[in-house]
This record gives C-alpha cells, sequence and structure tokens, in this order.
C-alpha cells in the first residue's frame, strides 16, 4: 500500500465521495484506512461512572484503501501512484503528470 498516514487523500466512493482529507491511521493487514471526518458513525454510549450523563460518541470508521486516491497537488485532484526508484531513494510518483509524491524508503543495493 503505497498511501500513509498523514497523506491527503480523494474518496471516490460511498457518502463521502469527492471529499479530500487527511489519512488518520492505515490498517495494512485489512487494506483499510481511517480518513478524518469520512465513514463517520455513531456510538451510543450508556451512562457509566466516567461518563455520567451517556449519550452518542461520533468516530471515524476504515474505508477500503480501494476506495481512495492518494491526491497530486499539481493535478488539484486524487490520481494513481506508482513507484519508482530515484538516486538512493524510492518515491511514489503521479502516474499521469509524473509529479513526486514523496519517498516511500531507501532502495535496495544492487550486488
Amino acid at each position: 500500500m503505497l498511501i500513509r498516514k498523514g497523506d491527503l487523500v480523494q474518496v471516490m466512493s460511498g457518502d463521502d465521495a469527492g471529499t479530500n482529507a487527511c489519512v488518520l491511521r492505515v490498517l495494512p493487514d485489512e487494506n483499510k484506512l481511517v480518513v478524518e471526518g469520512v465513514n463517520k458513525v455513531y456510538k451510543h454510549l450508556k451512562p457509566s461512572r466516567r461518563n455520567p450523563q451517556g449519550g452518542r460518541l461520533s468516530k471515524e470508521m476504515p474505508v477500503s484503501a480501494a476506495n481512495v486516491l492518494l491526491y497530486c497537488s499539481s493535478c488539484a485532484r486524487g490520481r494513481r501512484v506508482g513507484r519508482r526508484i530515484t538516486g538512493d531513494r524510492k518515491v511514489r510518483y503521479c502516474k499521469k503528470c509524473g509529479a513526486d509524491l514523496g519517498p516511500i524508503g531507501k532502495a535496495k543495493a544492487k550486488a
């Protein structure tokens, strides 16, 4: 998965389609992301010592990574992403305009 915590993404499907938001958490084992303000649900809480009033807690639930695209600032929209090696770094790039979208990690050393 080429999307990291803190990246800006565009939601492509669901109730929040077209929304640009920041990634809060990445769940790579489930291939899901928690995106700020997207896929919000209400959790109903019973009154307890910690929360004597009870009530409804609004929280974001994970969305599939297939339903979001990494936001390209030069294209000003979500785009498909590729990876390439430039120098000694692996970087993400926009498949449409070729703009650099940030590093992934170090490239493997050739033997």
